[in-house]
């Protein structure tokens, strides 16, 4: 295997590499490469979101991160169709990013509930057909980040441009890596396959409803970071059944585990600091293989930012209030879901993808 190849390992991969080393020096060579990629991973990420950041305001920097989360997602993953199409599908996409979480913010909760099903649902039958590609965690994921960090006036028409340039760039690095690939399937086929004896199918209308209605509930009853909810509904709503309550025992963990690394930062820290809790929570889920502990790293940012109008102590309590609701909520929909749709059509879920 060349350096290069090495890079191109996720975690899990370069661990097994540096667990099977049979020499010290080959595993003291697969731990630095490691370290170099994580290295090189942190100051591409900062660097690029540093820049968004500066073309179009601090406000925006959400922005940066749902591109670059874009960008090196699908340079590896695809919709399962024509590349031609697929790039069609990520240019429609983008636009549901800029519209659907503003027009969803705009409107009472009712209101709000009928646009989230509606681009919610457009996400992720549009972009979440091959599910092995795992694209919802970016797609639904990007839409809850906008809707959290919702923005109006002169701030939404910069995101509007920098969703539009982020759409050309993800498009470009959609291409080169896809289109060598030869799909027989295109949008049409994507309308086609959708069937309630399909488990993808179902999956697809379980998210779809699951995340739209645990925002509803949370601006009904005017809690706060309703996003975290829906990320968490989001992270446990999976398409294999068997993922769904191990996903379930090992998020909840982890976000308490976060609360209580986050509580012992803040008292270490002075508040001046906090901007630089999202960079360590990063270089954790970069040094983490499994689920559990990327759990455990990937919020600290998101609790620093909060910190500025729920305090510390609202802070911790409400994301781990939040995960353990949108976890359990997400459990309870994936039975809900296929049971209404198993009397709707007088038949149970027979698994076809």
């Amino acid at each position: 295997m060349t350096f290069y190849q090495e890079l191109q390992l996720n975690q899990a991969g370069s661990k097994n590499l540096i667990k099977n080393a049979s020499e010290k020096k080959e595993r003291i060579y697969h731990i630095m490469v490691y370290l170099f990629k994580i290295l090189l991973t942190m100051a591409f990420c900062m660097i690029f979101v540093i820049g968004y950041t500066q073309l179009f305001g601090e406000d925006n920097s959400i922005t940066g991160v749902v591109v670059l989360l874009c960008v090196m997602v699908f340079r590896y993953a695809d919709f399962g169709i024509q590349t031609r199409e697929g790039i069609r599908i990520l240019f429609l996409i983008f636009g549901m990013l800029a519209v659907g979480p503003r027009l969803a913010n705009e409107l009472n909760p009712a209101g709000g509930l009928i646009i989230n099903l509606v681009f919610i649902g457009a996400l992720v039958f549009l972009g979440c057909h091959n599910v092995m590609m795992a694209n919802h965690s970016t797609l639904v994921l990007g839409y809850l980040l906008f809707y959290g960090y919702d923005v109006s006036g002169r701030a939404y028409l910069l995101r509007i441009v920098g969703l539009a340039a982020g759409a050309v760039v993800t498009a470009v690095v959609y291409y080169r890596g896809h289109h060598h690939k030869e799909y027989k399937r295109n949008i049409k086929s994507i309308r086609e396959e959708i069937r309630l004896d399909s488990s993808r199918t179902r999956w697809q209308f379980t998210l779809t409803i699951g995340v739209a209605t645990i925002l509803y509930f949370f601006e009904v009853f005017h809690l706060p970071r309703g996003m975290w909810a829906g990320i968490a509904a989001m992270s446990v709503l999976l398409p294999f059944q068997s993922d769904l309550k191990d996903r379930v025992k090992k998020r909840i963990p982890g976000n308490i585990a976060e609360g209580i690394i986050f509580l012992a930062i803040s008292l270490v820290l002075p508040e001046s600091f906090y901007s630089y809790i999202g960079i360590l929570g990063g270089i954790g889920v970069g040094l983490s293989a499994t689920y559990q502990w990327q759990a455990v790293f990937n919020s600290l940012g998101a609790m620093a930012i909060a910190v500025g109008f729920l305090g510390v102590p609202g802070a911790v309590f409400f994301r781990i209030f939040n995960n353990i609701c949108g976890s359990v909520y997400g459990q309870m929909m994936e039975k809900t879901v296929n049971g209404l749709i198993d009397k709707t059509t007088g038949r149970s879920d027979k698994g076809k993808y």
